[in-house]
């Protein structure tokens, strides 16, 4: 169920920023891309990647209940050595996991965390979330009446990774986070799960942003392209922020399980992906990397 929206309330401080919101894929960079926005001047990410805010109306293809993760996670925090109240004043990590509690039973705590984190110097506020490339039509379009309640713009960011090599490393990382087995062995029913592979689909993702924003406040990258090639500057550029070059380091949050993909996975996952193959080849034509498989 969509927000009744005639509450929010408006946050002046926010006026005239853009928002970005980094919308996926899953397992595309998005840390690495999160920690590179921190960097740029006048870009300020939310401190805690992933906020999951716009999935708590749209859980269909939820992996996990996040409002209790969120939960879990600031109790986690608040635990660590030392004395809750000092990591409370002292830590912009549990006062953004602090903001991400409040906004399970108040929606103006999403605009008042980004309000939080601006600072006079700030253009450009980020939410990345990777979660948000399964939220629909529907999904998206609550969003943009949304953030429509403030005075920022709204952009939108989507990350795209070879599909066969996505879906692998997707299911690494659950198996490191142990919400599969041995991916070696679950591989084929993770083909029959809708949420792990609506993660992948993104003639869906696509189609909803284009249906719901403007070309000219969206911007599709490719993982591929982020090392080497233009990806960065338009991405900077599409924010309205001065290009740096970025570190040496690509990867971050990095899958620590590193099984090769089995020959006969990989034959099922190129047949199960094809049509996302063929649709990114319709949409993006030559800009697909070349490294891409199928």
């Amino acid at each position: 169920m969509a927000t009744e929206l005639s509450h929010i309330r408006h946050y002046p401080e926010l006026d005239g920023k853009t928002l970005l919101v980094c919308v996926g894929a899953m397992k595309c960079a998005t840390s690495w891309l999160h920690a590179y926005m921190g960097e740029l001047e006048g870009v300020t990410p939310s401190p805690l990647k992933e906020l999951h805010f716009f999935s708590r109306n749209f859980p269909e293809n939820a992996l996990s209940d996040m409002d209790l993760l969120a939960i879990r996670r600031l109790t986690l925090l608040l635990s660590q050595e030392g004395h809750p109240a000092e990591h409370l004043t002292s830590s912009p990590m549990i006062q953004a996991a602090l903001d991400r509690v409040q906004m399970i039973y108040d929606d103006n705590a999403y605009f008042g965390h980004m309000a939080r984190i601006s600072t006079p110097q700030t253009r450009v506020i980020c939410d990345v979330t990777p979660a948000y490339s399964v939220l629909g039509t529907a999904g998206f379009a609550h969003m943009r009446a949304f953030c429509a309640t403030q005075g920022v713009r709204l952009k939108l960011l989507f990350v795209m990774r070879d599909p066969v090599a996505r879906l692998w490393s997707q299911l690494r990382h659950m198996q490191q986070q142990g919400l599969t087995e041995d991916a070696t062995q679950a591989w084929a029913d993770a083909l029959a799960a809708p949420a792990i592979m609506a993660r992948g689909d993104y003639q869906a993702t696509v189609t909803a942003l284009d249906d719901c924003f403007a070309p000219e406040d969206l911007l599709f990258l490719f993982y591929e392209d982020l090392a080497e090639g233009d990806a960065l500057p338009r991405l900077c550029d599409f924010l309205g922020v001065s290009w740096r070059p970025a570190g040496p380091r690509l990867r971050r949050n990095a899958t620590s399980v590193g099984t090769a993909l089995p020959g006969e996975a990989r034959k099922a996952f190129t047949a199960a992906l094809a049509p996302q193959y063929a649709f990114c080849r319709a949409r993006f034509g030559g800009f697909l990397p070349d490294q891409w498989q199928g």
